[in-house]
């Protein structure tokens, strides 16, 4: 059994006073706040925190699998057809986005329960002595960052939303505006969590799963990135900071050199010993035999597994993401050309491609997951006249793994899955680098990057069309800032794929609609469910305001421009 430091929800018991200024002694059967708010207890709060970040479900995932992904040019939706889970296809084809999704609301609700909790544990923690309890600074610091990450996500989903702290009484968070920080107020006291998080950490943590230094600093760099690149109210990009680029920097310092890349880059989506690696900053943790029904299992991407090994081929990889890794005669990416002529899966040595393809996507003719015994077929796919044969594979796990568990009519698995990895901390200090003019520094980081892919073909014995290079300034690219940008930005998108990811970094570098409306004019001449798809810029880029959360805040709440 793996050993998790959480694996189910606690159940925080609420705070009850004596109820009689008069009365000298406590009324008999009515806890008193000191009574609960034990060394022992704070424990639970934690606990309860912790498991929030696997208290998820399918339809409202916090891996962002529909809305990273399917919402982006990397994924297609799956599952039966376009109206197997329709909200979802509708963000697929940026059509008919309402604020009355179920989804949306779920995701805002469970998301504020984590956020919640967080909060719970920290005004706790506040009111127990150091002496009484000597890891107060250490788990405040993991609060601190478990808010931190419930935020984050929100952020990066809805913009605008509410930011609440344990000073907060759970009554009055409906009296808290959405629109109360600004845009770059919010970030701000998002980047606070994380950086008090880092000035309290230790660098290791004794029990797998805790929050520590190195996370902490990692997260850091990513809300400061995502800061530093500045919009109006219409979500337009307007400028980056140079400032928060340099804030960047100095966070991922804090990490380089205290992590480093799995030697295949197969290792990070492998269950069993190779969870909780070298290059996993921070995973969640889940289980199975731990002694409850059925394990702490993934339920985020449960849907994912294909038809032929259970249930229920959603979140397919696009034919736009397979063609992305094909590779020129000079081993780089095709970035002009890349989407002219499709990836044939049945005549794959036609294209050389970087080597990361067969990693990322499961296609008909290959070994399922690098197992021989379990040939993908087309026969596996649920809808193949609407969403193709590829499947997703990082999220999943070969079918005779003992992680798996039957929840007929899925089968999930207890495989961890990394929130942050290594390979992010290190281009998001490349991106920061080239957007500060420093593009000569990123060079040797990207570079990086696409050693270990070269690397990565261990596991691949039944496919040989590998072609892939560094870049090499002078010699098969001029290396300018332009360029650089172009290189990372392909690198992050073939290296994070499927990885929830993808629409977010369109975002942030205000290309979303250009990116996503040429991704459905292509897509059109192939499926017909795209013939509406068009892309509303100052509107799509982030979720609207779930309309029931507007109406729990009697109207405080603001909706997003558009909806």
């Amino acid at each position: 059994m793996k050993k998790i430091i959480y694996m189910a929800g606690f159940l925080a018991i609420g705070f009850f006073a004596s109820c009689s200024d008069f009365l000298e002694n406590d009324p008999r059967g009515v806890l008193s706040e000191k009574d609960i708010v034990t060394p022992e207890n704070v424990e639970g709060f934690m606990n309860a925190a912790y498991a929030q970040l696997g208290n998820d479900h399918y339809d409202s995932p916090y891996s962002l699998w529909p809305f990273g992904n399917v919402r982006s040019d990397d994924a297609y939706k799956g599952g039966s057809g376009t109206n197997d889970i329709q909200d979802f296809h509708f963000f697929e084809v940026s059509n008919n986005i309402r604020p009355d999704f179920g989804e949306l609301d779920s995701f805002w609700y469970i998301s504020y329960v984590g956020v919640s909790r967080a909060n719970k544990a920290l005004k706790a923690l506040e009111q127990i002595s150091e002496a009484d309890y000597p890891l107060k600074k250490t788990r405040m610091a993991e609060m601190r960052f478990l808010r931190g990450h419930f935020y984050f996500m929100l952020k990066i989903m809805f913009r605008n939303v509410p930011y609440i702290t344990e000073d907060v009484p759970v009554e009055d968070y409906k009296t808290i505006s959405n629109k109360a920080l600004s845009n770059e107020e919010l970030w701000e006291k998002i980047a606070e969590d994380f950086q008090a998080a880092a000035d309290n950490l230790p660098d290791t943590q004794p029990e797998v799963g805790r929050a520590n230094k190195k996370a902490a600093y990692a997260y850091l760099a990513k809300t400061r990135l995502y800061q530093a690149y500045t919009q109006d109210e219409t979500f337009k990009v307007t400028g980056i900071s140079q400032q928060h680029l340099q804030e960047v920097i100095a966070a991922t310092d804090k990490v380089i050199g205290k992590a480093s890349l799995e030697p295949d880059f197969a290792n990070n989506f492998l269950p069993g010993t190779y969870e909780n690696g070298p290059e996993s900053i921070f995973s969640i943790q889940f289980s199975d035999n731990d002694g409850t029904l059925y394990g702490r299992l993934n339920f985020s991407d449960v849907l994912s597994t294909p038809q032929g090994l259970g249930c229920c081929d959603f979140h397919k990889p696009s034919q736009n993401l397979v063609n992305a890794f094909k590779t020129g005669a000079n081993g780089l990416p095709e970035f002009d050309t890349y989407n002219n002529e499709d990836f044939d899966y049945k005549n794959i040595d036609a294209n050389t491609v970087d080597p990361r393809l067969y990693h990322t996507v499961a296609m008909p003719g290959l070994p399922y997951k690098y197992d021989p015994e379990f040939l993908y077929v087309e026969a596996w796919v649920r809808s193949p006249g609407t969403y193709g044969y590829y499947a997703s594979l990082k999220e999943n796990v070969a079918p005779n793994c003992s992680c798996v568990v039957n929840i007929d009519p899925f089968y999930g698995n207890s495989k961890n899955r990394i929130q942050i990895r290594y390979a992010d901390v290190i281009l998001m200090r490349a991106e920061a680098l080239i957007e500060l003019g420093r593009q000569s520094e990123a060079l040797p980081l990207i570079n990086e990057i696409r050693e270990r892919a070269a690397q990565s073909t261990g596991r691949l014995p039944y496919v040989s069309n590998f072609k892939i290079n560094t870049y090499v300034d002078g010699s098969n690219c001029n290396w300018t800032q332009d360029f650089a940008r172009k290189a990372l930005r392909w690198e992050r998108r073939l290296e994070l794929a499927m990885e929830g990811s993808r629409f977010f970094d369109l975002v942030r570098w205000g290309i979303t609609d250009q990116v996503m409306n040429d991704f459905y004019a292509k897509e059109k001449t192939k499926r017909t469910y795209y013939q509406d798809a068009f892309f509303d810029a100052h509107k799509e880029e982030y979720c609207p305001i779930p309309l029931k959360q507007i109406n729990f805040s009697q109207g405080l709440y603001k909706q997003n421009p558009g909806y």
